[in-house]
């Protein structure tokens, strides 16, 4: 059986492609005759879109934090947990990922300290 690969309107067999060595941005991949490439511009997209994914849950925990540190009157736990879902909010718009010049340019401005593990690692 032989394996198609159909992208934007243009075919090829899969064997006689050259592929990106992961799959992690694939709905970014574009074919140019027998060649398949990540195109950055859709894959800073993608990369965010995660991000905004990963972001919604850690907000909502923070969510939990605030507003125990409100009930119990702790404003320096409140400082903190205004500072962190900032962060989360900005993350998105980090310059890393602007600035990112190529797929693993790109992978490495997850930002840890903020998101937790790298999809991507």
């Amino acid at each position: 059986m032989t394996t198609i690969i159909d992208k934007d309107g243009n075919s090829i067999v899969a064997s006689d492609a050259t592929v990106p060595s992961d799959r992690l941005f694939r709905n970014a991949w574009s074919l140019s005759g027998t060649v398949i490439t990540e195109d950055l511009t859709a894959s800073k997209v993608i990369f965010k879109d995660k991000i905004r994914q990963v972001r919604k849950l850690l907000l909502e925990a923070e969510d939990v934090v605030y507003m125990k540190a409100l009930e119990t009157g702790d404003t320096d736990a409140q400082a903190a947990s205004v500072k962190k879902k900032k962060a989360l909010r900005d993350a998105p718009a980090a310059s890393a990922i602007a600035n990112a010049a190529n797929i693993g340019a790109l992978k490495s401005a997850w930002d840890t300290s903020v998101l937790g593990d790298s999809p991507y690692a």
